[in-house]
């Protein structure tokens, strides 16, 4: 361990734990998603936790699929579930699965039942709702509760066997319907579905609930930390007595705050609405919180784990600033984008001065943060120019240090020019700008002795490229869409993306690759979307050069 930063708590019990020779020194943690969706940004959190506390401490962490509700779950989640972990760069141990258990899970269970410690319930769901009582009022029991060790013995193996019908009976343990913690109040086992597994097909029509799969799922791995989210809290107690009813390895389990992000949702199934009612273009959709949307809109690994790192391990909730964790990409992307030109408004440049048929070729540093260098690139200059609408004014304020009539301005890595005129269209927009440059103000062998406070980019009329260019902006006009009144969806921001179909882009771009940053100079980071083809270049903007949602 480190001494730049104190450690958290759960580095402080992983600590304590070893020097008092608790499992022979050993760490194994696990990360357990539900293949019910794609993971997002606070699954990250947990994953840096998880697989991070092993790492450190010289352990092993297991990928773990909690499969144990198949009308949910599919192969597709599985797959990028371990494509978004390998990419955030970790390894696990092992790839396991909830449903590898299902058989040792069910002899766990008639364990129990032997045991007089659980029983087969016919009541509906409302029924065992009503039964349950209140937070300030105990529980009820019913007939069944008191059904004999041989004839429950005989129902969970009818229900196994497939004898009754989805709903129709349910396995609850029995633990103390008078508890003040509702999740002893006999809480189910078992649930009757007949649906296809992705895994076991159609070998089972009963499946374990979460909470009697997961404590039970670490047992049998041996996990000696096993890290979750605040409010699993109180099925604590739970976990804890399955384990020692059951006389099996006692894991423990560990409680830290989730993370809340501002300006998005992290609900599943509020994410999977916005999938299947259109709101975004699937789970990978760019403004989506999801580590597959963060990685097309060009989020590195790199600044997943940096903000990760910098909210910390609490055992408060709190809402985090979506401004974090776009600082935390700007600052790697700084050190690592590429430096290129893109005009995304254009207006004609023309250097009326400059030969119609000469081209000249002009090199800049790929990225001038970089220290010894990241080499560089070519590009080219001509008579024709395009630059951003916004760097030309008619009548411009003070301190306007951009083209107007009479202004000078560089043309970065190239010369110095200064405006001599415009012309208009029949509507009265701007069309041209008319320039005339100063030969020997040639960047890098500028002998002009002329200073100008304006530098603007550009790209050659002549050998521009296009593209279609995605602005992508926050989902969400409020900072907790699902603490407002009505429909969350309610709250989407209308401008969360702007298209523009024709930016024209410096030739150099077109060999560009998808997860490759790249500073538009000016204009903020950028990197070439998936479905980008040589016919049709696309690219994201990851962020802008600077947090701007504040002004807004």
């Amino acid at each position: 361990m480190t001494e730049e930063r104190s450690l958290n708590f759960i580095e402080e019990i992983v600590e304590e734990d070893i020097r008092e020779g608790k499992n022979g020194g050993r760490v194994l943690t696990r990360f357990p998603p539900e293949p019910n969706g794609y993971l997002h940004i606070g699954h990250a959190k947990s994953i840096c936790l998880n697989f991070g506390l092993a790492k450190e401490y010289g352990g092993k962490t297991n990928l773990r699929f909690d499969d144990t509700n198949p009308v949910k779950e599919d192969v597709e989640y599985v797959d990028s579930i371990k494509e978004d972990v390998r990419w955030l760069g970790f390894e696990w141990a092992n790839e396991l699965y909830a449903s590898d258990y299902f058989d040792q899970l069910y002899e766990f269970a008639v364990k129990l039942i032997k045991k007089g410690l659980a029983y087969v319930d016919d009541s509906s769901p409302e029924e065992i709702a009503a039964q349950k009582g209140t937070p300030t009022e105990p529980g009820k029991g019913n007939e069944y509760r008191n059904r004999s060790v041989e004839e429950n013995l005989r129902l969970f193996a009818e229900m196994k066997d497939g004898k009754y019908p989805d709903g129709a009976k349910v396995l609850r343990a029995k633990i103390d319907l008078a508890s003040p913690n509702m999740h002893l109040r006999d809480p189910l086992m078992y649930r009757i579905k007949h649906a296809n597994h992705h895994r076991t097909g159609d070998k089972w029509c009963i499946y374990p609930m979460y909470d009697f799969a997961h404590g039970e799922s670490d047992a049998i791995e041996q996990i000696t930390h096993s890290v979750c989210t605040l409010e699993f809290i109180p099925h604590r107690p739970l976990y804890d007595w399955f384990i020692e009813q059951l006389e099996i390895f006692p894991s423990k389990q560990y409680e830290f705050a989730r993370l809340n992000l501002n300006y998005t949702v992290m609900s599943k199934r509020k994410l999977l609405q916005l999938v299947n009612d259109g709101y975004v273009d699937g789970w990978d959709d760019p403004r989506m919180p999801t580590i597959s949307g963060l990685r097309r809109r060009g989020y590195t690994p790199a600044s997943i784990r940096d903000f990760c790192e910098r909210i910390g391990v609490a055992k408060r909730e709190n809402m985090i600033e979506m401004a974090l964790l776009e600082s935390c990409i700007r600052e790697d992307l700084n050190k690592t984008a590429w430096r290129r030109m893109a005009v995304l408004d254009p207006i004609k440049l023309i250097v009326t001065d400059y030969p119609e048929d000469k081209t000249e070729t002009f090199h800049g540093e790929n990225n001038p943060e970089v220290e010894g260098g990241d080499g560089s690139r070519e590009f080219p200059f001509s008579r024709e120019l395009w630059i951003e609408r916004e760097d030309f004014m008619e009548e411009p304020p003070k301190k306007f240090f951009r083209l107007a009539v009479g202004n000078m301005v560089r043309l970065k890595s190239a010369y110095i020019v200064k405006c001599e005129g415009f012309a208009k269209d029949t509507a009265g927009n701007i069309t041209e700008v008319h320039c005339t440059h100063i030969p020997e103000s040639q960047s890098g062998n500028d002998t002009s002795g002329l200073t100008v406070k304006g530098t603007i980019h550009w790209v050659s009329v002549r050998h521009a490229k296009t593209a279609e260019v995605r602005l992508y902006d926050r989902l969400f006009q409020v900072e907790d869409p699902s603490s407002e009144d009505g429909d969350f969806k309610d709250y989407i921001n209308p401008d969360s993306l702007h298209i523009i179909p024709n930016a024209y882009i410096e030739p150099d771009l077109v060999n560009a690759v998808p997860g490759k940053g790249y500073q538009f100079i000016r204009k903020g980071y950028f990197t070439l979307d998936k479905n980008s083809t040589a016919e049709k270049l696309v690219f994201n903007r990851t962020v802008t050069l600077k947090d701007g949602w504040v002004k807004k």
